[in-house]
């Protein structure tokens, strides 16, 4: 059994703190930003775009506190650490890595059009 230790990057807090500022800050000044480029801009031009930037930010808010169960369920159950699964997934054929990776990116991709449909 490969038990090798690999390390993983550290998740520095202040990247989606940033983002999800920026987002707010959007959603905030939006409006006026649109009326100040076009004085003919209704208020249903800005909401389609507010809801836009609000299926973004329940989005992030949603990964957010998935990652976050994720972590607690991990401690709770006493799973092997984190980097040893990921030695032990880079053991697997490539062909079983690709659809590992489409399975996850096309859930996620489920995801945000659930958020976007939620909110739209």
């Amino acid at each position: 059994m490969n038990t090798k230790k690999i390390k993983l990057p550290v998740f520095r807090w202040e990247e989606p703190a940033g983002v999800f500022i920026l987002l707010m800050i959007l959603w905030t000044f939006g409006p006026i930003v649109l009326r100040g480029m076009d004085d003919t801009t209704g208020s249903i031009d800005q909401s389609i775009w507010l809801l836009v930037l609000l299926s973004l930010i329940s989005f992030l808010l949603i990964i957010g506190l998935s990652w976050w169960i994720l972590n607690r369920f991990w401690a709770a159950i006493a799973l092997p650490p984190i980097s040893l699964m990921v030695s032990q997934f880079n053991t697997l054929l490539l062909w079983q890595q690709v659809r590992f990776f489409l399975a996850s990116f096309g859930l996620l991709l489920l995801v945000a059009t659930g958020c976007l449909i939620a909110v739209c």
